[in-house]
């Protein structure tokens, strides 16, 4: 009985570890995967502005062309 006991308890702990290990392990990749998307959002952001700013300048020369043009 207290063998069985014993075993079970070992068991435990074992299964216990194996969960503690993998449980680091994703809490590692979301992590590193949060820092990824942060880096991308700023990308994203950074190229939005970018966008926009080329608008103004297309819309400036289309202004100037009419004007022209008259």
């Amino acid at each position: 009985m207290l063998d069985r006991l014993s075993l079970n308890v070992t068991e435990m702990m074992r299964q216990y570890n194996v969960y503690k290990t993998e449980n680091e392990h994703l809490r590692n990749e979301l992590m590193t995967l949060k820092a990824e998307r942060e880096i991308k959002d700023q990308e994203i952001e950074k190229l939005v502005q970018e966008n926009a700013y080329k608008d103004m300048e297309i819309e400036e020369i289309v202004s100037k062309i009419e004007s022209m043009l008259g």
